[in-house]
C-alpha cells in the first residue's frame, strides 16, 4: 500500500524524523516464486507486479510463463490460499507433465521462502518509504524484489530460513 511500514530508525539527538503521507489506499500486488535448480543448486526470483488485487487468472497466468520459462518442469510448493487452490486446479489440467503441486501445511508461513523476500522487502527494503503514487511504488519494489536474484546467498539464507533443505534429496 502507499502507507509506510513504519520502523524505528536512526538520528542525530534531538532530531526526532518526522514523515509526513496522507491517507491513501491506492496498492500494488505481488505474485512470485523462488526456483530451486536440483542439479545445480542454483536459486532464482521470479515475480510479477499487478495494480489490483490478485484474481485466480493473474496468479494462473505467472505459473503458465513460470512453466514456460523452466522447460524441465516445475513443482510448486504453494500454500492453501484460496486464489492459489482454484487456480492449481486449471494448471494441472493445461500443463499435466509439466506441472506437479505440492502444498504446504495450513497455517505455516514460516515454511514458506517467499515469505522472507516480502518480509525483506516490507520491513529492511521499503521501512519508513512513503512513495509519491504507484509508478514510483512500483519501481522500488521491483528493484528490492530484484535485489536477492542477484545474491544467491540471501535467497539462500531464505531457504534456509525455514529449515527446509530441499537439494539434499538430490
Amino acid at each position: 500500500m502507499l502507507q509506510p511500514v513504519v520502523r524505528r530508525t536512526w538520528a542525530p539527538q534531538g532530531q526526532t524524523p518526522v514523515h509526513y503521507s496522507w491517507d491513501r489506499h491506492d496498492r500494488l500486488s505481488v505474485v512470485s516464486a523462488i526456483s530451486i535448480s536440483p542439479k545445480r543448486r542454483r536459486l532464482g526470483v521470479y515475480f510479477d507486479i499487478i495494480r489490483h488485487k490478485i484474481r485466480t487468472d493473474d496468479f494462473e497466468r505467472f505459473v503458465a510463463w513460470l512453466v514456460q520459462r523452466l522447460p524441465q518442469g516445475i513443482i510448486l510448493v504453494m500454500d492453501r490460499w484460496q486464489v492459489h487452490r482454484a487456480a492449481a486446479r486449471r494448471l494441472c489440467r493445461r500443463f499435466p507433465r509439466r506441472l506437479r503441486i505440492e502444498w504446504l501445511p495450513s497455517c505455516a508461513p514460516e515454511l514458506n521462502p517467499v515469505e522472507q523476500i516480502w518480509t525483506h522487502t516490507a520491513y529492511a527494503d521499503l521501512a519508513n518509504y512513503i512513495p509519491d503514487n504507484v509508478r514510483a511504488l512500483e519501481y522500488e519494489m521491483g528493484r528490492s524484489l530484484h535485489e536477492p536474484g542477484r545474491q544467491p546467498s540471501v535467497l539462500r539464507w531464505f531457504v534456509h530460513h525455514t529449515g527446509l533443505t530441499p537439494w539434499q534429496r538430490y
